[in-house]
C-alpha cells in the first residue's frame, strides 16, 4: 500500500472515531437523533429486543444523565478551596453508571469488553438496569418516572424510598417523565423511515 493510501486510510479512521463519540445536534428530538446515527437507532432497539424496555425510556434516561456526553463525568471536589480534588463519584460515560454497577453489567450480561462510552453497551446497560429495577422492585417497564428513581438510587434505595426527602430528584424524575412522552410522540411520526424491507429496526409498545 503506498504512503498516500495509508495516511488516507488513517484519516479516515481518526475521522471516524470522533464522530462515534460526537454528541447530536438535536438531543431534544429523537428522530432527528437516529437519523443523524442510524447505528444508534439499531443499537437501541437491540436493547429494547433483549429487555423489552420500551425505546424512549431508555433514551430519555441517557438525555437525562449524560446528555448523550460518551465522556460525562461528575464534577471534581475542591481540596482547600484551590486544588482539584477527587470526583464525587465514578459515574461516566453515556450511562453514568458507577464503576461497581458497570462490573456487574459485564458479569451478567457475560460482555467483559462493555465500555461506558459505546453508545451500544451504554443503551443495553440502562436497559438492563430498568429490567432489573422491573424485577426487583415492581416497576413497570413503561413507568419512566419510577424507573427513573430506581437508576439514580439504585434497587435497594428505592425500595427504601431514599428519593422521599430528595424533592429535586423527583422533580428531575418528572422531566425524564415528559421527555419520554415526547420522544415517544415523536418516534411514532417518524418510524417508518427506520424500518427495513420485510422487518424493522426501531419498534417499541406504546
Amino acid at each position: 500500500m503506498k504512503i498516500g493510501n495509508i495516511f488516507l486510510l488513517c484519516i479516515l479512521i481518526i475521522l471516524s472515531y470522533g464522530c462515534s463519540g460526537t454528541r447530536p445536534r438535536h438531543p431534544d428530538n429523537i428522530c432527528k437523533i437516529f437519523r443523524e446515527n442510524t447505528e444508534w437507532c439499531k443499537s437501541a432497539y437491540l436493547s429494547y429486543e433483549r429487555w423489552n424496555v420500551p425505546i424512549p425510556v431508555m433514551m430519555a434516561i441517557m438525555r437525562q444523565e449524560s446528555g448523550f456526553n460518551a465522556k460525562a463525568r461528575p464534577p471534581r471536589t475542591t481540596c482547600l478551596l484551590i486544588f482539584p480534588g477527587p470526583r464525587i463519584s465514578t459515574a461516566y460515560g453515556y450511562p453514568q453508571a458507577l464503576d461497581g454497577t458497570w462490573e456487574m453489567y459485564r458479569q451478567f450480561t457475560d460482555n467483559r469488553r462493555a465500555e461506558r462510552d459505546d453508545f451500544a453497551d451504554a443503551i443495553d446497560f440502562i436497559g438492563w438496569y430498568c429490567n432489573q429495577s422491573h424485577i426487583e422492585c415492581g416497576i413497570s417497564k413503561n413507568d419512566a418516572y419510577n424507573l427513573y428513581l430506581a437508576y439514580h438510587e439504585g434497587q435497594r434505595g428505592f425500595r427504601q424510598k431514599t428519593y422521599q426527602k430528595k424533592g429535586w430528584l423527583k422533580r428531575v424524575a418528572g422531566d425524564v417523565q415528559v421527555r419520554t412522552k415526547i420522544y415517544a410522540g415523536q418516534l411514532a411520526l417518524c418510524e417508518g423511515e427506520f424500518r427495513k424491507p420485510g422487518g424493522s429496526c426501531c419498534l417499541w409498545p406504546f
